[in-house]
């Protein structure tokens, strides 16, 4: 829940009032709150709730083709999925009649499905135009991209990137559904050139297409695994194997430094904590990205740079459930 709200100062009580209304004010029953200045994109919005932040990238004509796609489709939640978020909805989608019915449901139309009133239901019911068609387009482009922000642990105040909606198809294989164009943009490839050639000797291996290396690039996920019946399991003092996870360990060198957000050049493994003695290392999973001048830093003095940059295992969580959260790990 996002809303706008004029705050009450109450400076001799040090306190601060705010009159949320009877619809908004059971979200304050569920704990803290997180407050922030009203940006300056929203200083013409009413008070009261904020709708879910627009998505650009329904509106991108060259995205149209992946929206329309059935294995996308299928893989947000199918064709019942997409019904069932548009009954969560209010209001009949038709804007040709003067009066609506009071109750909805849904009527299906390539690429997807419309929320009609009963009344517009009954005359529309047996009709396909192309307006019917391009309401039932943006329907399946909302819907998609809403499941895909969810599934990427954002909330309803984030605007889905490219490359963020990219990493989503990639994950469940269907990079393929992208346009080669947005590939090569969210890899950062410039446009091919295609030169002219005469002569058969002057031909040239191409580079493989922008969504094969995304798609290459997914299958570098670490997946997990978990056997809580092992042999190990079973003796008396377990011996400790140490994880080492190369794929994992690649990931974090890709993040910006925790310490200064420059460039990482190591994956610093946990050490204090219980973690990290003499002649032993961390879990490859209890990393955290580092350029060299912090890594340095911190085993010069580990104390005095959780001091300045924060607890070591804080930071670990955090990148795990960065990780998490993205697609980098997933259950095998």
């Amino acid at each position: 829940m996002r809303a706008l709200l004029n705050p009450v100062v109450v400076t001799e009580l040090g306190l601060v009032m705010f009159r949320p209304g009877a619809s908004l004010l059971p979200h304050f029953r569920r704990g803290r709150m997180l407050l922030e200045n009203e940006p300056e994109r929203l200083a013409g919005m009413p008070n009261g709730e904020l709708p879910p932040a627009e998505q650009p990238l329904a509106e991108d004509p060259a995205l149209a083709g992946v929206f329309e796609n059935e294995a996308v489709l299928r893989r947000a939640g199918g064709i019942n999925g997409l019904e069932s978020w548009l009954e969560s909805g209010t209001g009949c989608q038709w804007p040709h009649e003067s009066w609506h019915d009071e109750n909805m449901t849904t009527m299906r139309h390539a690429p997807g499905a419309i929320r009609l009133c009963w009344h517009c239901d009954n005359i529309l019911r047996e009709h396909s135009t192309e307006q019917l068609a391009g309401i039932a387009r943006a329907n399946c482009a909302s819907y998609i991209l809403t499941t895909a922000r969810r599934e990427l642990g954002f909330d309803d105040s984030h605007s889905l990137t490219l490359p963020e909606f990219c990493w989503w198809l990639a994950r469940y294989g269907l990079a393929d559904a992208l346009p080669e164009e947005a590939a090569r943009q969210v890899l950062l490839m410039p446009k091919p050139v295609i030169k002219s050639v005469t002569r058969e000797l002057d031909l040239v291996p191409g580079m493989p297409q922008a969504r094969e290396i995304v798609q290459e690039v997914a299958k570098q996920v670490v997946k997990i695994a978990a056997d809580p019946d092992t042999p190990n399991a079973q003796m008396k003092r377990p011996k400790s194997t140490r994880l080492v996870i190369p794929k994992y360990i690649s990931w974090v060198k890709t993040q910006p430094c925790v310490a200064c957000g420059m460039p990482a050049d190591d994956a610093h493994h946990l050490i204090g904590h219980g973690q990290g003695g003499m002649g032993t290392k961390a879990h490859d999973f209890h990393v955290i990205p580092l350029c060299r001048a912090d890594h340095r830093e911190l085993h010069a003095d580990p104390k005095a740079w959780e001091e300045k940059h924060g607890s070591q295992l804080e930071l670990v969580i955090r990148i795990q459930q960065k990780a998490a959260a993205i697609g980098v790990l997933v259950l095998a």
